[in-house]
């Protein structure tokens, strides 16, 4: 495994010509990001909208995946999960029409490595490299060019995404030389974020529950050996009541079914996530499924009677 430290010695930005395919809160940054470092970017997404932003903001724009990835050497695929990246390469107006030979696909979505795999083998059957390289930092860090990407496929696939890689990155993990692998590290990230999620919700609502003053409890716990970057990160939006998708209850979802279908394949046992998982789909159950995934904590205050910031009275 080797790791790019971030650092921004970008060459040849001026002859690379990138696409990005998806321009939510992620793509958008990635783009942006991109053009930043001088590269030459054409935005598609679903949302008419989002693709007019970016070409307000000095991007170009195309009418689908395929006009998009005409002639460009590298494009970022930044959807939600594996049947989104399939209809995006071999779909109806797909990359695969269109993009030319030799050039490389990065699909950053979330999904089971042997779905990676598979992808990647029916691209590359038509000469075209395919990277697995999801990625973790969330809106802000892509915005920065400074996300962690989980990055693996064959050497000539690094080499020609890797001027765009190092500048949306502030880490780039090499992990190995076949796709899949990427995509594995990046489930085991998921299945500890989910389950700290959980946690952390889990906690403040008990906190609350007990009459606890809970700005102070986050005050302490964050200076405690009790913290995670998730309790830091997610329990002020409980304390604000502010449960505006920053990363949703469904996105958590689907990653921890994907964790519980990976272990039930490999016959391993992952109980932890498996409750994680349950408070995520009861969450969603609950009509909380497109809102931040903070939004466990409104769970436990539903079912326990237990106050919460911004939430009716009970």
């Amino acid at each position: 495994m080797t790791m790019n430290d971030g650092q921004k010695d970008i060459p040849a930005a001026a002859t690379l010509r990138v696409a990005v395919i998806g321009l939510g809160s992620m793509g958008f940054g990635m783009a942006t990001s991109l053009r930043r470092a001088g590269f030459e970017v054409t935005g598609f997404d679903v949302n008419d909208q989002m693709v007019a932003r970016f070409v307000a903001n000095g991007g170009r724009g195309a009418q689908n995946p395929a006009e998009a990835a005409q002639a460009a050497d590298v494009v970022i695929s930044v959807v939600v999960n594996a049947a989104q990246t399939e209809a995006i390469l071999f779909g109806a107006g797909g990359v695969a029409e269109t993009l030319p030979e030799g050039a490389v696909f990065v699909s950053s979505a979330t999904m089971d490595p042997d779905v990676a795999r598979n992808l990647a083998a029916r691209l590359e059957t038509t000469g075209r490299l395919y990277l697995d390289a999801p990625i973790s930092g969330g809106s802000v860090r892509a915005a920065e060019g400074a996300l962690t990407v989980l990055a693996s496929g064959s050497a000539a696939a690094f080499a020609k995404a890797r001027p765009a890689l190092d500048a949306m990155a502030a880490k780039l993990y090499e992990l190995g030389d076949e796709p899949g692998v990427g995509a594995a590290f990046k489930m085991i990230n998921q299945l500890l974020a989910g389950v700290h999620i959980a946690a952390a919700s889990e906690a403040v609502a008990f906190a609350a529950r007990q009459g606890l003053d809970i700005r102070k409890v986050y005050e302490v716990i964050t200076a405690s050996a009790g913290n995670s970057w998730m309790f830091e990160n997610r329990v002020p939006h409980v304390l604000d009541g502010d449960y505006a998708p920053r990363s949703a209850v469904d996105i958590f979802v689907k990653d921890l079914g994907i964790v519980q279908d990976m272990a039930r394949s490999a016959k391993f046992p992952v109980p932890v996530a498996a409750a994680a998982l349950q408070m995520f789909l009861m969450t969603s159950a609950a009509g909380m499924g497109r809102d931040d995934d903070a939004s466990v904590a409104r769970l436990y205050a539903k079912i326990t009677g237990t106050d919460l910031p911004g939430e009716p009275q009970t």
